[in-house]
């Protein structure tokens, strides 16, 4: 289930042993799982945090509790630990963390969302704007709504399309064609103004 390299163990139960108190291991969860924002949580575990819920990997000296709800996405994860100049760096790889693409079977909304959370929203973040579904017609026709930066902003168009359309026509049969719903007249803070 999860990797867990002979370094990062040594560097578990280093902790471990600086630690004192009631810690029986180091607990492992998956925050905001199946979404963009996905990350993963590293926290020395006692007997009262414990709810009978985790999975329990045993390891050289230590338990590593990996909970429960949350397993899935960190199902295949590789954990390691490297030394370097400035004392050491741990790595964890959770490759299923962020959840999995939706198979080519899944509806055009399923996949469009994937695509607008996944792909096109975290280049929009860098202008603070955002893009998000409001719907597909019977046509194929992608209706979304900018808000963030990207509301009232002046390249609105040409991001909508040289970049969305080109890349969710380009992925996503059935598609015929993208547009934009919102009303950039209320943009508040675009990121250039019209």
């Amino acid at each position: 289930m999860i990797q867990i390299t002979e370094s990062a163990q040594t560097h578990f139960r280093r902790l471990l042993e600086t630690q004192g108190g009631d810690a029986v291991g180091i607990r492992l969860s998956a925050l905001h799982a199946g979404t963009p924002k996905a990350d993963v949580r590293l926290e020395f575990a006692e007997k009262s945090d414990l709810d009978g819920n985790e999975w329990a990997v045993d390891c050289d000296g230590f338990t590593l509790f990996v909970d429960g709800g949350t397993a899935g996405y960190l199902d295949g994860a590789e954990i390691d630990y490297r030394t370097n100049a400035t004392g050491g760096e741990l790595n964890i790889r959770a490759p299923k963390i962020k959840g999995t693409a939706p198979a080519d079977g899944a509806s055009i909304p399923e996949r469009v969302r994937w695509m607008l959370d996944n792909e096109i929203n975290p280049q929009l973040a860098a202008h603070k704007g955002n893009v998000r579904l409001e719907e597909v017609t019977a046509d194929g026709v992608v209706l979304l709504r900018f808000g963030g930066g990207c509301h009232g902003c002046g390249m609105a168009d040409v991001t909508l399309k040289q970049g969305i359309e080109k890349q969710l026509m380009a992925k996503i049969p059935g598609i015929t064609a993208v547009r934009d719903a919102t009303d950039h007249s209320t943009g508040e803070a675009p990121y250039i103004a019209r």
